[in-house]
């Protein structure tokens, strides 16, 4: 097992690993910058005027999601267009790799914390909340999610952190869960644990910081007080049971799982199947799901460090595949903050093989993975280059998701390709009859008025 804390770093070269980093990042998402907007970017960034100036930012609050429409409002004042949005998506992720890389290094030897940082860096899952513009939502609440996390385990100040804990919640809902993992982090025999008493006895034993708990009730009290929370929430458990939602969440997280090695699989749009009965495929799921989580349990105090990555893939996922049913069953960008549990696992196991073999194998093994990794990120950066590409690589690997074609015959629209328009909606309306949006524009399209507003479901 790696050791538990790293020996001092030297002032002089503290900043290798952070370089090291930034260039993998910058060479994985390079291609990035050029990428097109996509799908609900045209509804939350570019057709939304709310988010257009700060003006108009101002005039619509109080809203939901302030920060994050804020920091499209800026982006709209400063770099306007598609590259301007994306900078700024790859920027947000950058930071975020160094926290991770900061906190993995309050564990572990610095080596083994870069291997671990890098995956989280480079992993080819996480383009969808970096290269997909409104994939923001996501990367920009973990930034404060992670230092809050910083503030909290490795910075000790519970009052600083809830202040990031607050920013996280004013990006994304789903940053709920945060205490929960400043809980997994902070308690006694976790591998982020400090090596003596130097926090309060309270948190040693693993309790919620009182800042973060204040923070949790008043937010919870405000999205009871907001008509558009109630609506959401309300619109939510209308879509499907709580039974049937658990049954099909089971097969979302081994879908999700299978993501993080599948890269052929990737898909901005996979329109996973609702599981309503009882199948020995949904068995086998659950029983995977429930074995892991078991797993990650019975490992709390032998094995801290697999625990820790284990339960922090599961706890991340918590808010959008359990209880609360979606209309979209599973997203790869869900995966983002989820990723650290399984790159902490890398780290590890690079820890182990480290102590058994020496430095050298593992740096080399740390090495191609980093350079596999990157090089599958820059190739699935190439789906975002415009909406045809998109939409056809949505509908070649979701071959019966009516909603991809509907918006793949708009792209060839927009594109001048009518008949392969015509093509893709007749098989949106083949494969959803009732689909009113690609009716429509199949008879906008055959009156040769197809055009711009309106744009995705």
């Amino acid at each position: 097992m790696p050791p538990a804390f790293p020996a001092e770093v030297r002032p002089r070269d503290a900043w290798i690993p952070y370089a090291v980093i930034a260039a993998g990042v910058a060479a994985a998402y390079a291609n990035a910058i050029g990428a097109s907007f996509q799908f609900d970017d045209w509804n939350v960034i570019v057709d939304e005027p709310r988010v257009r100036t700060l003006a108009a930012w101002w005039g619509s609050m109080p809203g939901i999601r302030p920060l994050l429409k804020l920091s499209y409002a800026v982006n709209h004042v400063v770099a306007s267009g598609s590259a301007g949005f994306h900078a700024v998506n790859v920027v947000i992720h950058l930071a975020n790799s160094c926290l991770v890389f900061a906190l993995f290094n309050h564990a572990t030897t610095r080596r083994i914390a870069l291997a671990g940082a890098l995956v989280f860096a480079l992993h080819p899952v996480q383009t969808e909340a970096v290269t997909y513009a409104s994939g923001r939502s996501t990367s920009l609440m973990a930034f404060f999610a992670l230092a809050s996390l910083f503030a909290s385990v490795v910075g000790r100040s519970r009052f600083v952190s809830a202040g990031f804990f607050t920013a996280a919640l004013l990006v994304k809902e789903t940053a709920a869960i945060l205490p929960l993992g400043i809980l997994l982090m902070g308690r006694g025999n976790s591998p982020f644990s400090p090596r003596s008493g130097i926090r309060g006895a309270s948190q040693e034993k693993g309790e919620f910081p009182l800042p973060h708990l204040i923070v949790v009730a008043t937010a919870g009290l405000a999205a009871v007080l907001s008509p558009t929370y109630r609506h959401l929430f309300a619109t939510s458990v209308n879509v499907r049971s709580i039974g049937v939602n658990l049954l099909t969440q089971a097969q979302a997280l081994v879908y999700l799982i299978g993501q993080l090695v599948r890269f052929d699989r990737l898909n901005a749009d996979p329109a996973l199947a609702v599981i309503d009965t009882w199948t020995p495929r949904a068995a086998a799921d659950v029983a995977i799901v429930v074995g892991l989580i078991a797993l990650g349990i019975a490992a709390l105090r032998r094995r801290p460090a697999i625990a820790f990555g284990i339960l922090w893939f599961f706890l991340w996922l918590l808010p959008t595949n359990s209880l609360l049913p979606r209309l979209d069953v599973a997203n790869d960008r869900q995966l983002y903050l989820a990723l650290i549990g399984p790159a902490w696992l890398v780290a590890f196991a690079v820890g182990t093989l480290a102590a058994k073999r020496g430095p050298a194998v593992p740096v080399a093994a740390a090495l191609v993975l980093a350079v596999g990794l990157g090089t599958a990120t820059h190739r699935r950066n190439r789906v975002y280059a415009d909406e045809i590409v998109f939409w056809e690589d949505v509908t070649r690997k979701s071959p019966e998701n009516g909603r991809a074609f509907n918006n793949l015959g708009y792209a060839y629209a927009l594109a001048s390709r009518n008949g392969a328009a015509e093509a893709a909606l007749r098989r949106a309306l083949a494969l959803d009859p009732q689909d009113v949006r690609a009716a429509a524009n199949l008879r906008l399209l055959r009156e040769g008025t197809l055009t711009h507003p309106p744009r995705h479901p």
